[in-house]
């Protein structure tokens, strides 16, 4: 399935529905497949993506579209950070906070012993969000001077 064909896939499917939540989906599918075309890909990424298009089996019918199209997703993205490293906007936040908040925890329990429990862990998960969201952002910033973002 070539690029324009899965925008086209999913413009119908899109015009098709009136979900809101498979809506969202099919709008995350078509803001990746516009982006990879408006990007200058070789004809070697241009095939290894439309091969990677034809493995996800777009058109087979599920009764669950949401969560067909969910799972498709992320597969999608998964195939293109790993083989393409391209990642979709925000990618390095949501693991920076994510992190953040698991150490924050983690540093709150430890510390928190000193002061009253509850303290010590709101405290420690701030900071640690606080710090996972500096560093996501940076590195989200590198990622987007170097052109991998989408």
């Amino acid at each position: 399935m070539t690029l324009q064909e899965a925008s086209n896939f999913f413009k119908s499917l899109k015009n098709e529905t009136n979900k809101k939540s498979e809506i969202k989906i099919y709008e995350k599918f078509l803001y990746i497949i516009n982006a990879l075309q408006s990007r200058e890909l070789s004809e070697d990424e241009i095939k290894s993506i439309e091969s990677e298009l034809d493995s996800l089996n777009l058109e087979s019918n599920i009764g669950n579209n949401k969560k067909h199209f969910n799972k498709i997703l992320k597969q999608f993205k998964e195939y293109l950070k790993d083989k393409h490293s391209l990642i979709s906007a925000g990618y390095y936040t949501n693991i920076g906070i994510s992190f953040g908040t698991a150490f924050g925890v983690v540093l709150g329990g430890v510390f928190g012993a000193s002061f009253e429990r509850s303290l010590g862990l709101s405290l420690g998960i701030s900071l640690g969000m606080l710090i996972g969201l500096f560093i996501g952002r940076r590195m989200d910033l590198q990622a987007k001077t170097a052109g991998t973002v989408l």
